[in-house]
């Protein structure tokens, strides 16, 4: 490994005692020097015992009881050291040149605020987990290329975000954009992130060449769950009171008034119908409040075209979604 080290690894755990082990293994072949940091959200697992035997080159992070997603990241961020942070999920397993693709593509654009993997369902390798978010006028962000086969997804792609799960930052940049808002707890943090970075005008990428395996519903346990349809419906208020403009959110309010409507149909034939609608309503006490208003992006002049553009793509990304 005769190049300089650039990336710090971070890994957010909780409870993932099933995964840890194959992940860092795999981490811990990359084709490029890497720092790695675990950052333990009060695990009762003995993942942490395991990160200690097993993997004494980890440095280890310990909260007494689960702080979150963003908390941890947060954390693991601000403790590294390097230009580049690449977040990755604990219940996945990484290609060891996945880093090194990562890093040629945040290079060679200096706009670019991160660069995302191309996530592989572990079940089934050839069928996409994720390949980057879209988020439209509906207010739902979506995964690119969800269930659909690897090899339709071969050319490096804009994204509106890029899935915290499998990502390289530009450290400096991120930091200066106020980190992951806490707020969220979990679920959206990383499509906020984005689009504040969209705001300031930088893009991101999916890299299709950079392949994580993704496991999937690690930490909440399924695909549709209490704890992520309420955290999720929540989030999603936040989301758009947080980053868009008083206009920008009167011309769009048709569209979220339909697309929250949508989904609360979709949820109570779920079953889930009164949990949806709790998360809403968190999501408006949540804006309300002193902390909520705090965190809201200041609308600037000067950004103005980069909002003009944000709106194009929430527009265009709604046909895509239809």
């Amino acid at each position: 490994m005769g190049r300089n080290l650039k990336t710090t690894v971070v890994i957010p755990n909780y409870n993932g005692i099933a995964y840890l082990d194959a992940c860092l293994t795999s981490v811990l072949k990359s084709r490029v020097p890497v720092s790695v940091i675990v950052v333990d959200n009060g695990s009762t697992d003995e993942s942490r015992e395991l990160v200690k035997e097993r993997y004494p080159q980890v440095h280890l992070l310990s909260f007494p009881d689960n702080r979150g997603f963003c908390t941890a990241v947060n954390a693991g961020i601000l403790a590294a050291h390097t230009p580049y942070v690449f977040l990755l999920n604990n219940d996945t397993r990484m290609e060891p040149d996945c880093i090194e693709r990562l890093e040629e593509a945040l290079e060679q654009r200096r706009d670019l605020f991160s660069v995302g993997a191309k996530m592989l369902s572990m079940q089934e390798p050839d069928r996409i987990d994720g390949a980057g978010d879209l988020y439209c006028a509906f207010g739902w962000a979506y995964a690119v290329g969800k269930g659909k086969e690897s090899g339709r997804f071969t050319r490096p792609a804009e994204v509106f975000s890029n899935c915290a799960g499998a990502a390289l930052y530009r450290r400096e940049e991120l930091i200066a954009l106020g980190l992951f808002d806490e707020t969220h707890f979990a679920y959206l943090e990383d499509v906020d992130l984005g689009y504040r970075a969209r705001i300031a005008g930088y893009r991101n990428l999916m890299e299709p060449a950079a392949i994580v395996y993704h496991a999937g519903s690690g930490f909440s346990g399924s695909r549709y769950n209490a704890f992520k349809i309420r955290h999720s419906s929540r989030n999603s208020v936040y989301l758009v009171y947080k980053n868009m403009p008083f206009l920008q959110i009167l011309l769009n309010l048709p569209f979220l008034a339909a697309g929250f409507a949508i989904k609360l149909v979709f949820f109570t034939v779920k079953g889930y119908g009164g949990i949806y609608a709790k998360g809403l309503l968190e999501g408006i006490k949540l804006c309300r409040t002193k902390e909520g208003r705090a965190r809201k992006v200041p609308f600037l002049a000067k950004n103005l075209g980069h909002y003009a553009r944000i709106q194009w793509e929430l527009w265009r990304n709604l046909l895509r979604r239809l």
